[in-house]
C-alpha cells in the first residue's frame, strides 16, 4: 500500500487519471490485491480500456493476468510491423486457464474443442478483449483435398483473423509448420486488403521453450505458441465419482415420487 502512495506523488497525473475514470470499488481491489506498484497500473490501465466490471476484474487479478500477459513464444517482431507486432504480443497470453472446463486427465483435441466452444463466453473473455468467435473445425479446400482448423476467430483490434490451434500433448516442430499452411491459405482466401496478415495460436499442454524459438525462426508468418492449464481444483479420481446433472435430476425425481407415494 505504501508503494502504491509512492508512485502517486512521482507520476500522481497518470494514475489520477486512471483512477478517476474507474469506480472506486474498483481501485480498493487493485490496490488491496496488487502486488506492485507496476501490477496496480496495469490492471487500472486493463479496466479502463476493457471497460470490466468489478466481478471480472477480480477474476482476472485472481488468475494472475499481469504475469501472464505478453508471455507467449512468438515471431511477431520479424512477421509484425510495429506498433502492430507488439499490441499482438499483448495480445496473447502465457499460459492460458480453462479452469472453467470439466476435462478427464487424458482428454484429445475433439473434447477439449467440445468443451470451449459449449463454454464459448468463457473462452473469449479468457482469450481476451476483440476476439470474435468465427467457427470450430472451419473447414478449407486445397486442391483436391479438405482440411479443418481447429477454432477461426477476427480480432477487432488487431484487424486480422486469428487461427488457434489447440493441442492435446507437448510442443513439436512440425505443428509450426502445418499452421504456417493453413496461414498461406486463409490470407489467399478470406483476408481482404483492410486485413492485416492472419496470426497462428499453437496452444499445447507443455512446450520446450529453445524448442520452440527454433521452430518459429524460419517461418514467415506470425505464430504465438503458448501453454494451457485445465483445472485443477478437484481431483481426476474425486472428479470421476461426482453425479453428473443428469444422476442428480433423476434422484430428485425419484425422491419425490417417493415422498407422493407415501403421502397417498
Amino acid at each position: 500500500m505504501k508503494g502504491f502512495y509512492s508512485f502517486y506523488k512521482s507520476d500522481f497525473k497518470k494514475v489520477q487519471q486512471l483512477v478517476a475514470q474507474i469506480p472506486w470499488g474498483h481501485n480498493i481491489l487493485i490496490v488491496s490485491k496488487s502486488k506492485t506498484i507496476e501490477e496496480s497500473v496495469f490492471y487500472l490501465t486493463e479496466t479502463l480500456e476493457n471497460n470490466w466490471s468489478r466481478s471480472v476484474l477480480d477474476m482476472q487479478i485472481g488468475t494472475d493476468l499481469y504475469s501472464r500477459q505478453g508471455k507467449a513464444i512468438t515471431n511477431f517482431k520479424n512477421t509484425l510491423p510495429s506498433p502492430d507486432s507488439d499490441l499482438a504480443n499483448q495480445t496473447l497470453k502465457d499460459p492460458y486457464l480453462f479452469d472453467f472446463l470439466t476435462i478427464k486427465k487424458n482428454a484429445d483435441e475433439k473434447n477439449i474443442e467440445d468443451q470451449l466452444t459449449k463454454h464459448i463466453t468463457q473462452f473469449l473473455l479468457e482469450l481476451g478483449t476483440g476476439f470474435a468467435f468465427i467457427g470450430r473445425q472451419y473447414k478449407l479446400e486445397v486442391g483436391d483435398k479438405d482440411f479443418y482448423i481447429d477454432l477461426l476467430f477476427y480480432h477487432t483490434k488487431l484487424r486480422c483473423y486469428v487461427i488457434v490451434e489447440l493441442k492435446a500433448k507437448s510442443f513439436k516442430p512440425e505443428y509450426a509448420g502445418k499452421l504456417s499452411f493453413y496461414l498461406s491459405v486463409i490470407d489467399d482466401k478470406l483476408k481482404t486488403e483492410s486485413d492485416n496478415p492472419t496470426i497462428g495460436i499453437i496452444l499445447c499442454q507443455k512446450k520446450n521453450k529453445i524448442e520452440a524459438e527454433y521452430a518459429l525462426r524460419g517461418i514467415s508468418q506470425p505464430i504465438g505458441i503458448a501453454e494451457y492449464q485445465l483445472s485443477k481444483a478437484i481431483p481426476e479420481d474425486i472428479k470421476s465419482n461426482l453425479p453428473t446433472i443428469e444422476d442428480i435430476e433423476r434422484e430428485l425425481a425419484f425422491t419425490l415420487k417417493t415422498n407422493i407415494e407415501n403421502e397417498e
